[in-house]
């Protein structure tokens, strides 16, 4: 069991620009765990392109300049069985209106490669175009469970925004400010459906990190919703409000999801970020 973590943390430190991984727990069926017999593990590459748009592109190309950029080589250059699938609309569901609903049907397309993954016992690091498609990820491990309890999935949010707005309390109108809000049950549930996330998170379910650029409404539903947050002085101090927020989510989880937005590194190191946030913490 240490080895494995040990390993899992390597491959989340090699690669720096990932949008989202996962980090699930080992249970008793050893093709679910990961690892081949030698130690060598098993990881799949999910690339998902589609964001929620208002008529302009719906598509960027970062998620695949990431995914093909070199990181499959060096991965298996430590010696780890890779593959990598990516998520595309029908021609139906091309033409449904509404680009939220588009978003929910992509996201639904994911969440079954991430159940594939599961049940061949790939772990599945995905890129991700927005911050939305993390619900095809919570949605794809929800719907791998093999028991009944769905509520097993918890979230560990590591991003300068807290993404919990709602369509009432948004500003900007963005989809990308609310999938937290969205897997919490607070709004859009058709989206949440779609992304085969069938039952919200509670919020003991949901730990944020980072944060430092939220609304003030958005800070109202966190703060009634009482979601816990590591603050960047945790990060950058490796504080016991890290291990014990940990430590909270691992009792009440059968798999966590890492998400990783990389404007939670400071500006500086990240000016090119639609989002660069200033007071973050350093990669170093």
């Amino acid at each position: 069991m240490k080895f494995a973590a040990l390993k899992i943390a390597a491959v989340l430190t090699l690669i720096p620009t990932i949008a989202f991984a996962q980090l699930v727990k080992k249970d008793s069926t050893s093709d679910r765990n990961y690892f081949n017999e030698d130690g060598s593990m098993r990881i799949a590459i999910a690339v998902q392109s589609h964001r929620p748009g208002s008529g302009g592109k719906n598509a960027l190309d970062g998620p695949e300049t990431m995914a093909n950029g070199g990181i499959q080589d060096m991965l298996r250059d430590m010696g780890a069985n890779v593959r990598l699938s990516s998520a595309e609309l029908s021609e139906r569901e091309e033409t449904e209106y509404g680009s939220w609903r588009r978003m929910g049907y992509a996201n639904g397309r994911l969440a079954d490669n991430v159940m594939q993954n599961e049940a061949d016992g790939y772990f599945t690091v995905g890129f991700l175009a927005s911050c939305p498609s993390s619900l095809c990820m919570l949605g794809g491990l929800q719907q791998s469970l093999t028991s009944t309890d769905t509520s097993s999935v918890s979230i560990l949010w590591l991003d300068a925004h807290a993404d919990y707005n709602t369509p009432e309390t948004t500003r900007s109108g963005s989809m990308g400010g609310m999938p937290l809000a969205i897997a919490n049950g607070l709004a859009l549930h058709q989206v949440r459906r779609d992304s085969k996330l069938e039952t919200p998170l509670t919020s003991k379910h949901i730990v944020t990190a980072g944060l430092r650029d939220v609304d003030p409404m958005e800070q109202h539903l966190l703060d009634k919703a009482r979601i816990e947050n590591i603050t960047v002085d945790d990060i950058r101090g490796l504080t016991q409000n890290v291990y014990d927020q940990m430590d909270a989510l691992s009792k009440v989880s059968d798999k966590i999801y890492v998400h990783i937005d990389l404007d939670i590194l400071d500006a500086s190191e990240m000016p090119y970020h639609n989002y660069p946030t200033e007071n973050g913490p350093k990669s170093y």
